[in-house]
Order: C-alpha cells, then sequence, then structure tokens
C-alpha cells in the first residue's frame, strides 16, 4: 500500500526524532503558565504576556536565523537548535531546584525557545526536500502531520498526570530531554550532506561561493520576496496566519469561558479539546488517498475552506454534558480539516520553493504566523475585556467564515513559469 511505503532509514531517523521532541512538547503543554501561576503566583496579565513575548520576541530574533540556516547544511544546525532547546529548559527546573526561579528566567527560555523552534523548523524543511523524492514529500509530511495529532492526543493529559504525582517542573525537565534525544536521532542519520552555495550575484563573474557567507541585508527578505512574489503562496501565506491567529487568539477566551462561567471542570476542559485531536490522525491518514483521487489542488483549496466553517459553533456551548459534546463535535470536524489541509500545504510549499531559499522562505513564513498569533492573542483579550468572551469568540468565527475568500482560485493553483514541477499523478500518500 502506498501509505506503507518505506522512505528510507535515514528518514525513519528523522522521523523517530520529530516523534520523541513531539511527544515532549505535549508533555510540557502549558506548563509555563502553570509554573508561573503555580509556583511564581502570577497574575492573569504575567500568564498572557509570557506566551505573547515569547512569540514576538522569539519571531524578532529568529529573523536573522532564516538565512544563518539556508546556507549551511541543515543537520548541524537542527542539533544545535535542538542542544539549545535541552539547554534553555533544563535551567528551568535548575533553579527551581536551587529556589532561584524568577518570572524573567522564564521569559528569557520562552524567547530562546520561540527562536530556536523556528530555526529548526526551517533547517527541517530544507534537509527534507533535500532527502526525501519529490513523489514521496506528501508521505514524508502525512507522516509528521500524524505524529503531531497523536502527541496532541496523549501528552497533556500524561503531562496533567505528572504534575500532579511529581511536582509542576517535571513536564518541563520530559521536554527537555526528549530534545536531547530528537539532538541523538538526528545525529543518527548519518550520511554527508554538501555545503549548500550561495549563487553569485547577478551579473557578477565567477561561480557559487562556499564556506559561511557574509549576511546581506537582502536575505533577510528572500522568504517573504519569494511568498509574496509567488501567486498561489502570498493567498495561502495570508490565509494561514490569519486562520491559526484567530484560532490560537480564542483559546484563552475559551478557557475563561468553559472553567469561569460555566463551570467546567479541568479535566472536562483537557477531554474536549484532546479528544478531538483524533481527527488530526485520521485526515493526515486520509490526505495521500484524498490527493490521489482528487488532486493536490482541489484537496488543498477545500479542505482550507472548510476548516473555517467550524469555529462559530464554539459560540453556543452550553453548561455540562451537552456543551461538552458540542465542543468535541466542533473541533473533531475543525481539527480533521487541519489535518488534511497541513500536509498539504507544507508538501505545495516545498515543491514550489528553490532548493536554496526553503530556509529563508520556511523562517518567513513561522515569524509571520508567530507574529500574528500574538497579536491577535492581544487583540482579542482586549475584545473579551470589553464584550466579555462569547462575543469575542462570536467575532472571531464571523471572521473566520470570510477567510475562505483569501484562497487561492482554482485556475490559479499551478503558476505559469513555476520553475518547480507538481506532485506527480502517482499514488502518494502520507501515512
Amino acid at each position: 500500500m502506498p501509505g506503507r511505503r518505506a522512505l528510507g532509514r535515514r528518514f525513519g531517523w528523522l522521523w523517530a526524532a520529530y516523534a520523541v521532541s513531539a511527544y515532549g512538547t505535549g508533555l510540557g503543554f502549558g506548563a509555563f503558565p502553570l509554573i508561573a501561576i503555580l509556583v511564581l503566583d502570577s497574575g492573569p496579565t504575567q500568564v498572557a504576556a509570557l506566551s505573547a513575548v515569547g512569540l514576538v520576541v522569539g519571531a524578532m530574533v529568529a529573523v536573522p536565523l532564516g538565512p544563518w540556516v539556508e546556507f549551511r547544511r541543515k543537520r548541524p544546525v537542527m542539533v544545535a537548535m535542538d542542544l539549545t532547546r535541552f539547554a534553555a529548559l533544563m535551567s528551568v527546573p535548575t533553579a527551581y531546584a536551587l529556589g532561584r526561579l524568577s518570572y524573567a528566567q522564564l521569559l528569557v527560555v520562552s524567547v530562546v525557545v520561540a527562536a530556536a523552534n523556528i530555526a529548526f523548523r526551517a533547517a527541517s524543511g530544507a534537509y527534507l526536500k533535500a532527502l526525501v523524492p519529490p513523489e514521496d514529500l506528501l508521505v514524508a509530511n502525512g507522516r509528521f502531520e500524524a505524529t503531531t495529532w497523536t502527541a496532541t492526543v496523549v501528552g497533556p493529559p500524561l503531562g496533567g498526570v505528572a504534575i500532579g504525582m511529581f511536582g509542576p517542573v517535571t513536564t518541563v525537565v520530559a521536554d527537555a530531554v526528549s530534545f536531547l534525544l530528537s539532538a541523538l536521532g538526528i545525529r543518527a542519520i548519518g550520511g554527508s550532506e554538501p555545503h549548500p552555495a550561495r549563487p553569485a550575484r547577478t551579473g557578477a563573474p565567477g561561480p557559487a561561493r562556499t564556506g559561511a557567507p557574509r549576511l546581506r541585508a537582502g536575505d533577510l527578505l528572500e522568504g517573504w520576496r519569494h511568498i509574496l512574489g509567488h501567486r498561489v503562496l502570498r493567498p495561502l501565506f495570508f490565509n494561514t496566519i490569519l486562520v491559526n491567529g484567530l484560532i490560537m487568539a480564542t483559546q484563552p477566551l475559551l478557557a475563561v469561558l468553559l472553567l469561569d462561567r460555566l463551570g467546567f471542570t479541568p479535566w472536562q476542559y483537557g477531554l474536549a479539546f484532546a479528544a478531538p485531536c483524533v481527527g488530526g490522525l485520521i485526515g493526515s491518514r486520509l490526505t495521500p488517498r484524498l490527493v490521489t483521487r482528487f488532486g493536490q489542488h482541489r484537496v488543498l483549496v477545500t479542505a482550507g475552506a472548510l476548516r473555517a466553517c467550524w469555529s462559530i459553533g464554539l459560540v453556543f456551548v452550553q453548561p455540562g454534558v451537552p456543551g461538552i459534546v458540542l465542543i468535541i463535535a466542533v473541533q473533531l470536524a475543525l481539527v480533521t480539516c487541519c489535518g488534511v489541509f497541513n500536509p498539504v500545504l507544507s508538501t505545495y510549499r516545498l515543491d514550489h520553493t528553490d532548493p536554496g531559499r526553503v530556509a529563508r522562505t520556511l523562517t518567513a513564513w513561522s515569524v509571520s504566523s508567530s507574529a500574528t498569533t500574538a497579536a491577535l492573542t492581544a487583540v482579542w483579550g482586549l475584545l473579551a475585556a470589553l464584550t466579555g468572551p462569547r462575543p469575542a469568540i462570536a467575532i472571531a468565527g464571523l471572521l473566520m467564515l470570510a477567510t475562505p475568500l483569501l484562497l487561492p482560485r482554482r485556475r490559479s493553483l499551478t503558476p505559469r513559469g513555476s520553475a518547480v514541477r507538481p506532485s506527480p499523478p502517482s499514488p502518494v500518500r502520507r501515512g
């Protein structure tokens, strides 16, 4: 079966490294806000700032990392980012054990981890494009997507149990160790990797240069230049960062609505948002079959439009079992659509980005997404303070319904003169 196709030992190590870090991140989900509340007695404003500042400043720090990653071997960069995250996270339980943990340290660690996350994703995307044949990219991205959703289902509940049994920094230790194991897995991939060469300046004589090149000002903007100059990636970019930003901006408001206003218990809240993540696993495993039957472009646009239809349903949640059932149904539909859309988007983006600018493009995408999410989270927090959480959630849901207008039109999905060929018609499938 195409979904079970072997992608080789080297991809197996890459996938294993990704899986262990994904499960570690799942276990550590929400650990910093919990530590801020339980250990440092932080208030709601400080807890919100912890997330927003980490995203925004981390994104700013990551801007020059895109060109830096682009012109270096990707595996050493990935290992370095894993070790950076390991060291930063391990500083938290170390300081806690010594009685020296502070809110400022949590802020610094969140910034370092956010920047390292962006650099790692840029390097891993570029490495995957070089490691896997074009016809297998959808299979590979599907496996990563399925792993992400599985870790999201399993990790947070287990993390909650671990915190209850062993203390508030337990899951931070687990998250840190997962990055160390990821670094070891990436080292085990083996094989040679040529040093990327910077193309010579247009009109300049001589061959491309190798080595560690000096950063040029234009390199910082190359990722955005590629995205905004591509008539398909451009609408997909704006659609994706807006949809993701609106989804994330309403999460704190939903927590307030469900836990404070409607009286949900923490375990009910966790169940209502963890159980639907099974839909992401289902969607990611269905994606290759859908692409084989309907084509990459139709699946991308259809799933992109459908994922905007569900969030408005959260406005109607009520207390008790009916409310839990409604949340699970809405989130299951949303997550399933995302599970289909995300791997197709990742594959399309890699297919339509030249190898020499993949890292900068992925960095620009991640930086923009993080900054947009932080900004929308702050705006919706202010909106909820003025209107209450339910009206603010309703406004976000109505805006979500308009986001399909940003998706590319069907006829424009294969740009003329694209430097990268579209995915072949063979039965490609993600497992």
